[in-house]
């Protein structure tokens, strides 16, 4: 009875488990999804996350440099002697003393040509840059996600065209088989047909291996294990197809460049090298600093007072100003000052160079748009010829008015126009979607 119980409640168990299974199997992931997903994952986004902490760490740090510093200090002293009598020229034994001293002391920069505050707001402008940083890599992580997404569509497609391909080739196959047993056709038209078959799934044989090879490619730079059951809905693409869109270049560059974070995060770091320059040149004017104190002690060789009456009575307050004034430095500030302005030459080129990163990929963009949608529009008036011309065709051959080897012809003809096809329709939504990406709009599809 209880092998019985145990064997009902791991069934109960196994079956429970593959429900869980099949649903987590028929789970789709969105491109929303993906990029959410690849966001949590990516190491450099990760590492940059650190990055931004340390920063954070530095603009606290830098800010508390403003306030006083106070160290406490406690020292406590044993020691021996001999007293030495000069009359009798002996000395007599050993005596031990004891002494305790107690201090508190804070020292404030006053003035340091403004070095405290450079330092500062430097501290901040490096704060907003690595942020600025991390969304950089963070978009780069999604149009990367974008383009491996598309390409996935891309093979589902040729996947299935190819197994429409073999079910109207199968169809044909068929009928000319039955051509052959009544003799309308020969032999050599039948094998054609048998020939072309054979081809086409070989073709789909290849989209399989080619949509297998991209799906592991989407799922590596999602930093997802590889999973056989991955799949990735199927958004409808059509309403994303507006030919009628003329994009502008120096439109969008002039949008991008007020919203991108890499070109923010070249402004940022440019003004942070220029900050060095002041933070270096504070080095030639003078220090000002404020210094107190406070101490106090205990001697065993005071005599007539005891511990408490000495500590009370020995406090000793002090405050003081001290200024120190460079004279001679051995060139070391002016090489530091120089070295600074050598950095902001450096910056400003790298932000030129973002700059015109940016307007470059605008540009090719552009150019993408405009070459898809004439693509797009050349396929489609070829796909509509070819399945006009192959309509015929197909009816010759039906009737047995046209050999298998021009029927075939015609066949391959509309094969690779409804290819080239699909490549103008995916080309052209991709090229959309990365005019959006320039554009500050989310990647969704």
């Amino acid at each position: 009875m209880r092998t019985t119980h145990t064997s009902l409640l791991l069934t109960g168990l196994l079956i429970l488990f593959s429900g869980f299974a099949g649903q987590a199997q028929s789970n789709t992931w969105k491109l929303e999804d993906c990029i959410s997903y690849a966001l949590g994952k990516n190491i450099q986004i990760k590492k940059a996350d650190l990055t931004n902490s340390q920063n954070m760490l530095y603009s606290e740090q830098a800010q508390a440099n403003r306030l006083p510093s106070l160290n406490a200090s406690v020292s406590q002293n044993f020691n021996w002697y001999k007293g030495f009598d000069s009359f009798t020229g002996q000395y007599g034994s050993s005596n031990g003393t004891n002494s305790s001293n107690y201090a508190l002391n804070s020292n404030v920069v006053l003035f340091n040509g403004e070095k405290l505050t450079k330092k500062i707001k430097q501290a901040s402008v490096n704060l907003q840059g690595g942020q600025f940083y991390s969304e950089t890599v963070r978009e780069s992580v999604g149009i990367n996600i974008l383009n491996a997404y598309m390409q996935v569509l891309f093979s589902y497609e040729s996947v299935n065209n190819a197994k429409k391909q073999i079910e109207s080739t199968t169809q044909q196959l068929g009928l000319a088989k039955e051509r052959v047993d009544l003799g309308v056709i020969s032999m050599a038209d039948y094998l054609q047909i048998k020939s072309e078959l054979a081809n086409e799934k070989s073709t789909l044989a290849t989209a399989a291996s080619q949509l297998a090879i991209n799906k592991v490619t989407l799922m590596q730079l999602m930093e997802l294990p590889v999973d056989p059951n991955f799949e990735i809905s199927s958004p409808n693409l059509d309403s994303l197809l507006v030919t009628s869109i003329k994009p502008e270049a120096q439109e969008i560059y002039n949008l991008a460049l007020g919203i991108k974070p890499q070109i923010k995060n070249a402004a940022l770091n440019t003004e942070s090298a220029s900050l060095n320059v002041d933070i270096a040149k504070a080095d030639f004017l003078p220090t000002l600093s404020l210094g107190a104190g406070l101490s106090s002690g205990y001697s065993s060789l005071t005599t007539g007072s005891n511990y408490t009456t000495q500590l009370e009575n020995k406090i000793n307050p002090s405050i003081g100003l001290s200024l120190s004034i460079p004279i001679f430095q051995k060139k070391q500030v002016r090489t530091n000052v120089s070295l600074a302005n050598i950095a902001v030459s450096n910056a400003e080129l790298d932000e030129i160079n973002t700059k015109n990163g940016l307007r470059k990929e605008i540009e090719q963009a552009c150019v993408d748009v405009e070459k898809a949608k004439s693509e797009y529009a050349a396929g489609l008036e070829l796909l509509q010829s070819s399945k006009e011309s192959y309509d015929v065709t197909d009816e010759k051959f039906k009737q047995g008015l046209l050999n298998s080897v021009d029927f075939l012809v015609q066949k391959t003809n509309l094969i690779t126009s409804e290819s080239k096809m699909l490549q103008a329709r995916f080309s052209l939504i991709f090229s959309y979607k990365v005019l959006d990406f320039y554009k500050g709009i989310p990647l969704v599809l």
